[in-house]
């Protein structure tokens, strides 16, 4: 049996406890409380009858309260459907682009406990053949030096300054851009560094995409950074592109040290390279956990305002307005989603749709204090076929796979090979269920769809559109920004397989800041100045020394520690309280004493320093004990270090 709800869950006593208090601040002279008095009798009478009232106020169903709730217009949400970036995986190298259709589906493995989860890729992909046009060096400081003479025949030169330092980088150019592109930096012969740990080298690989160097994701180091002959795996962002560089013009990637972390060496001798080359292995493409349905036919209008239509799947997952085709002569006229009908004429082609429900609603006509009839929108010709060209439905919590798991290529693609995903998906949310639109009712009711209060601001952006896990509403600044606000908002985001995140997944999309500002500046005050951002990051490194305890495993305690760390100091599961770290709270070295002593394998912490952290460069200060953060920043973990002494 469902519980029932209760809409007010005052009984008899509290309401009569309610009008005493009440009587004594509006009514000190009156003192005689007793149940003798009339008055109290009074009193009694009318919250007996009020809690008849509530009971069967309480009897009221829930379908009857989401009425209630559509009159404010609160609908249930949908689902949100899981995103993740696939990657297609060609069987060999392509004289010719390959490419992947839009609409290419992706799943796990079926079993007999569990479905195959289906991910649709949400754009073409192609993967262009490239090859290595060009190879420069760069000293730190110095300028790039060609060596494509040297690399034709094949004789040998440092990748490096003869002592490597801190910058010193390897550049290598494409004969074009590859964006989204998995491509393998082959290096044959004699290649070999001295001085390095192979499975962890001070390197990172870059990419050049027109405004700075970003990273790049590395697969597999078959060279053990730059040690040995063999390949590097790397996955090329979307945003890379070809620039000039030296008078040559080239898709460019690097090689760059850095600074080795605390327990490994610096290379103490440069790599030398005789031989190398490239060419693109697969490509990277966005999926969602969601089926495209198109072209599916409504039925037929019935010329009348206010026409339901069922669409044949449900839930329809957030995402872009939705449009209705209608038939109109020899062609068709478009209906398109709206979020009210309200400020709309008769003759706007507008539609409104229950997402959650699966329900089209066409204009509706109100009837006004003189007896006519206003329409809030068109309706299409009686006998008119309607059809939807194309909508999304799916969506929900099964999405958040995990990393590794989609390895099932449905269908057939010429030259792709294999399919995976590097991540977890994430962005699956299950739909909106009633008890949670009853918290949100209020909320929506305060707000009414403008924005005053910082709150306010807040709790519109979370409307906005999907994705958004934290909001902050800040004044802008002094000066001539005074007066201005700004809407920090930090993106949902999936850890990976080592509890940590990606700091480009703490970066908003610009299409989702640009969603929150278009909504935001529908209902923001004349004149008041609006802009959403990112808020400020500040990237904290944490390196400490632990004693374990007898028969602790030392890999598995130091694996547990930077966990630890990683979640502790985490902007969005984080904090003391497990909800994101605070905006503006400082990092102390006691807290992260405590982290680390309630570790089950530690024994005592040794010590411990903070030291604050660029995550764009990775360069990070002097050694803290305290590190401040401005009030309307958040931490970011990067590169915590823990070594287990030998017990």
């Amino acid at each position: 049996m469902l519980p029932t709800p209760h809409l007010d869950d005052r009984r008899f006593q509290d309401l009569v406890d309610d009008a005493k208090r009440m009587v004594q601040r509006r009514c000190p002279e009156w003192t005689d409380h007793n149940v003798s008095d009339p008055g109290v009798t009074l009193i009694e009478t009318v919250a007996f009858m009020t809690d008849e009232l509530f009971y069967r106020l309480n009897r009221v169903p829930d379908r009857l309260y989401v009425t209630f709730l559509d009159l404010l217009g609160v609908r249930l949400h949908p689902a949100a459907a899981a995103t993740v970036d696939v990657t297609m995986w060609l069987s060999a190298p392509q004289p010719e682009p390959v490419v992947v259709p839009e609409g290419t589906e992706v799943a796990t493995p079926h079993s007999e406990r569990d479905d195959a989860v289906v991910f649709t890729t949400t754009a073409a992909l192609t993967v262009p053949p490239r090859r290595l046009a060009h190879l420069l060096t760069r000293r730190a400081g110095g300028e790039p030096v060609g060596h494509d003479e040297q690399l034709a025949f094949r004789e040998p030169f440092g990748v490096f300054a003869d002592l490597p330092q801190v910058d010193d980088a390897l550049l290598l150019g494409l004969d074009d851009r590859a964006p989204s592109c998995v491509v393998v930096l082959r290096f044959d012969s004699d290649v070999q560094g001295v001085g390095v740990d192979p499975r962890h080298p001070p390197l990172v690989w870059e990419a050049w995409d027109g405004r700075g160097w970003v990273p790049c994701d590395v697969e597999s180091d078959g060279t053990g950074g730059l040690n040995r002959p063999g390949d590097v795996v790397v996955h090329v962002p979307a945003t890379h592109t070809a620039s000039v560089l030296a008078d040559r013009r080239a898709g460019w990637l690097r090689c760059r040290v850095v600074p080795p972390d605390e327990g490994y060496s610096a290379y103490s001798a440069s790599p030398t390279v005789r031989e190398a080359s490239a060419f693109t292995i697969g490509g990277t493409v966005a999926a969602e956990h969601a089926e495209t349905v198109a072209e599916e036919v409504l039925g037929l209008s019935e010329g009348v305002h206010g026409q339901v239509f069922e669409l044949e799947h449900r839930p329809v997952v957030a995402g872009p307005p939705l449009t209705v085709e209608v038939a109109a002569g020899s062609g068709w006229e478009t209906w398109t989603e709206v979020e009210s009908f309200a400020g709309h004429g008769e003759q706007d082609r507008v539609l409104v749709v229950d997402r959650a429900a699966g329900e089209v609603h066409l204009a509706p006509a109100l009837r006004e204090p003189d007896g006519t009839l206003r329409a809030h929108g068109a309706v299409p010709p009686k006998g008119a076929p309607l059809r939807v060209p194309r909508y999304r439905t799916g969506g929900g919590p099964g999405g958040n796979v995990a990393a590794g798991t989609l390895r099932v290529l449905r269908g057939s693609v010429p030259f792709v090979d294999r399919v995976s995903n590097r991540r977890a998906a994430g962005g699956g949310v299950a739909a909106e269920t009633v008890d949670e639109a009853k918290e949100r009712g209020p909320l929506a009711l305060r707000v009414r769809d403008r924005a005053v209060t910082a709150e306010d601001y807040e709790e519109l952006a979370r409307a906005a559109t999907t994705g958004v896990a934290r909001v902050r509403c800040v004044p802008a600044g002094q000066g001539a920004d005074a007066g201005g606000v700004r809407v920090l908002v930090v993106p949902t985001a999936v850890v990976d397989g080592d509890g940590a995140l990606r700091f480009e997944d703490l970066v908003p999309d610009p299409d989702l800041l640009a969603a929150i500002a278009t909504h935001l500046d529908d209902r923001r005050p004349v004149g008041a100045r609006v802009s959403v951002e990112p808020p400020f990051y500040q990237g904290v490194t944490v390196v400490a020394r632990i004693v374990p305890r007898p028969r602790a495993s030392v890999p598995v305690l130091q694996a547990a520690a930077v966990r630890a760390l990683t979640t502790y100091f985490d902007p969005l599961s984080g904090g003391p309280d497990g909800d994101g770290w605070p905006f503006g709270r400082p990092v102390q070295a006691g807290e992260v004493y405590a982290v680390l002593q309630r570790l089950p394998g530690t024994e005592l912490v040794e010590d411990v320093k903070l030291f604050a952290a660029d995550p764009l460069t990775g360069r990070r200060g002097d050694p803290l004990q305290r590190i401040d953060l401005d009030r309307h920043a958040l931490v970011f973990s990067f590169r915590h270090q823990v070594r287990v002494l030998e017990p």
